[in-house]
């Protein structure tokens, strides 16, 4: 091998170990999480969970990983729904909790004494996976529960990271999702489609509403013809979607996306159905976190609506 060659192979070489080295430590993309009220069973302890909630909540916004949901947020979008949640909750109302939220996982808790010993128990749910991880902590008598709670939340920081793949499912490729959702509705009648979404950021319009274009394309993808007004469609999505900043940290930008939609039909006229995302997306810049976000909830919605409209 002439000396050139050799050079440049080794040069190839060493820039190819550098850039699987930074891929290895860059990084992972923070993932969103929401802390429910602890519950506490003893009389004195009563009181305590949402305290309790609220610290855990302050502890793991320290880890750069974790984008966590704001407990106003959190308990808007319970008192909304009518659910009380707090303890235990089954997989069908975690699901329901990170659509509505963004969050990707959920963390709920339970206090409890036995003779001179306090405990706390957590489980981390998956929104996504429905996976569950527990932990556990006591703290004497004479303790606050400041400090099971401190404990607790580096167990809570070390599951999700190490059980990342558990709790969070395996990106699809697109192809992989169009061809997930042309099985689901193979064989089926797939009604002549309009959607209207319009979308704002903060106070601020969007001439390329993002949630739009990514229900629209789920639907092209899969088969559905899209019609060009309402009144030449058999299905008529509406709806409107807002992005706004959720914080600002180490340089990044989480944004929050919430979208809202309305399902009619020509052939039911008088019956409409309705369905809601919210996603949360972090980037350098807060327009396109604002956009990815929106995004990510029009992909979800397109998703459901893929499978829901077919018949």
């Amino acid at each position: 091998m002439s000396t050139p060659t050799a050079r440049i192979l080794i040069a190839a070489m060493i820039c190819l170990h550098a850039a699987l080295v930074t891929a290895k430590n860059s990084p992972k993309k923070p993932v969103a999480v929401a802390v429910l009220d602890f519950s506490a069973t003893d009389e004195e302890l009563k009181g305590n969970g949402a305290n309790a909630a609220a610290l855990m909540t302050s502890l793991l916004s320290t880890d750069d990983q974790l984008v966590m949901v704001e407990r106003a947020e959190l308990s808007k979008v319970l008192a909304e729904t009518e659910l009380s949640l707090s303890g235990t909750v089954s997989a069908d109302s975690a699901v329901k909790i990170g659509q509505l939220t963004g969050a990707k996982i959920l963390v709920t808790g339970r206090m409890f004494s036995s003779g001179i010993e306090n405990y706390l128990v957590t489980k981390v749910i998956s929104a996504e996976t429905g996976r569950v991880f527990g932990q556990s902590t006591k703290y004497g008598e004479s303790e606050s529960y400041n400090t099971g709670v401190e404990a607790l939340a580096k167990q809570i920081s070390e599951t999700i990271s190490k059980k990342a793949t558990d709790l969070l499912p395996k990106a699809e490729s697109p192809e992989e999702r169009v061809a997930r959702l042309k099985k689901a509705v193979h064989g089926k009648k797939l009604p002549k489609v309009f959607v209207s979404i319009p979308e704002e950021h903060l106070s601020r319009g969007v001439p390329d509403p993002a949630a739009q274009t990514e229900i629209q394309k789920t639907l092209q993808d899969v088969g559905y013809p899209l019609a060009a007004n309402s009144e030449s469609a058999d299905c008529v999505i509406t709806g409107e979607a807002i992005s706004e900043l959720g914080g600002r940290r180490e340089g990044l930008v989480s944004c929050r996306a919430r979208v809202e939609i309305k399902i009619s039909h020509k052939d039911s006229p008088n019956e409409i159905s309705v369905d809601r995302q919210t996603s949360v997306s972090i980037d350098l810049a807060e327009t396109i976190a604002g956009k990815s976000a929106l995004q990510e909830a029009g992909a979800r919605l397109g998703d459901r609506l893929a499978v829901n409209l077919s018949r």
